[in-house]
C-alpha cells in the first residue's frame, strides 16, 4: 500500500507540473488583455500610459518563462494571487464556492445511482425481457440528448409551465433538484449499459454456477457475488469519465445560474482573470488525483485477484 501511494504521489508532482504549465502557457496565448480588466476601462477613462504602468507592474512584460518561474515561486509558497475580477485571494474565492459544486456533483451521483444500479440490474436478470428492452432504449435515449438541452427542458417545464421549482440561484434544497436532475440523468445513460454488460458477464462466470450448485438463494448471490463482481469496470470507468463529469458541472452551473466553482471559472474566463483559471484548473486536478487514487485503492478491495497477484509478485 505505501509503495503504491508513494508511486501515485511522484505521478501527482509530475502531472500536476505539466499541467501547471500548460495551462499557463495556454493562457497566455489566448487573446485578450487582463490589464483592461484590472482597470476597469469598460467604466473608466484610462490613458494607454496608465495601463502600460500596470502592465510593467504585473509583470506581463517579462518573458513567459520569467513569468512561469515567478507563478511557481508563488505556488510553493502557496500563495495563488489575488483575482484580478474580485480583489480577493483566489483560494478563498475557490473555496467559498466549492461548496456550491461538491452539492451539485453528490446530487447528480445520488440521481444516477437511483437510476443505473435498478435499471442495470433489473435489466441484466432479465435479459431480453421487456424490462431489458427498454432500459436499454433510454439509455440510447438519454446518451443522445444533450446535458443542456435536458436542462431546458426541465427549466420550461417545471419553472415555467408549473413554476413549483427554482430554475436560477442557490437558496436552499430545492434550487438543487433541477440541476442535479439534469446532470444525473445525463450521465445515468452510460452506466446503466455498462453495469448491466459487467453483471450479465458475472453472471455467467464459475462462482455463480457453484453458488448455485450450494443451494444459495438468487438474491445472496447477486448481492454478495455477482454484484460485487461486476463493480470495478464500472468504478473505473467513473475515474476516467470524471473529466466528462466535471465539464458538465461546468455547463450545468453556467444553465441554471449556479453559484459554484464552473460559473465562476467561466466568468474568469470572459474576463482574462489569470490566477483564477490556474488557482481552478490546479484544483481540478488534484481533485482528478484524489478520485483516480481512490478508485485504484477501491478496485483492489473489490477485486481479491489484484491482490494475490500482488503478493505473488513481492515473493
Amino acid at each position: 500500500m505505501f509503495r503504491i501511494l508513494l508511486r501515485k504521489f511522484l505521478e501527482v508532482f509530475i502531472f500536476l507540473l505539466f499541467i501547471m504549465f500548460v495551462s499557463f502557457l495556454f493562457i497566455r496565448l489566448a487573446p485578450g488583455d487582463p490589464v483592461l480588466t484590472i482597470l476597469n476601462v469598460d467604466e473608466l477613462s484610462v490613458s494607454q500610459e496608465q495601463v502600460e504602468a500596470v502592465r510593467e507592474e504585473m509583470g506581463f512584460n517579462d518573458s513567459l518563462p520569467v513569468q512561469f518561474g515567478n507563478w511557481l515561486l508563488d505556488f510553493v509558497r502557496l500563495d495563488f494571487g489575488v483575482s484580478y475580477s474580485t480583489g480577493q485571494p483566489v483560494m478563498q474565492t475557490l473555496m467559498r464556492a466549492l461548496p456550491a459544486t461538491a452539492e451539485l456533483t453528490i446530487g447528480a451521483l445520488l440521481v444516477m445511482l437511483v437510476i443505473a444500479i435498478p435499471l442495470g440490474s433489473l435489466s441484466a436478470l432479465h435479459r431480453g425481457s421487456w424490462i431489458d428492452r427498454g432500459s436499454r432504449m433510454l439509455s440510447i435515449v438519454g446518451a443522445a440528448v444533450p446535458s443542456f438541452w435536458l436542462g431546458l427542458i426541465l427549466i420550461d417545464m417545471f419553472g415555467v409551465r408549473f413554476g413549483n421549482l427554482p430554475t436560477m440561484g442557490r437558496d436552499g434544497f430545492t434550487s438543487l433538484i433541477l440541476p442535479s436532475l439534469t446532470l444525473g440523468l445525463a450521465i445515468s445513460s452510460v452506466y446503466v449499459r455498462l453495469l448491466r454488460s459487467s453483471l450479465l458477464d458475472s453472471l455467467s462466470q464459475e462462482f455463480v454456477r457453484s453458488a448455485r450448485a450450494r443451494g444459495l438463494s438468487e438474491g445472496r448471490i447477486f448481492m454478495l457475488h455477482a454484484f460485487r463482481h461486476s463493480l470495478p469496470p464500472v468504478i473505473t470507468v467513473f475515474g476516467v469519465s470524471l473529466g466528462s463529469l466535471i465539464g458538465g458541472v461546468v455547463v450545468i452551473e453556467v444553465l441554471f445560474a449556479y453559484p459554484g466553482i464552473g460559473k465562476l471559472v467561466v466568468d474568469a474566463i470572459r474576463q482574462r482573470d489569470y490566477p483564477l483559471i490556474q488557482g481552478y484548473i490546479l484544483i481540478m486536478a488534484i481533485v482528478v488525483f484524489l478520485v483516480n487514487t481512490a478508485v485504484d485503492l477501491s478496485y483492489r478491495y473489490l477485486n481479491p485477484e489484484m491482490k494475490l497477484k500482488e503478493k505473488e509478485a513481492h515473493r
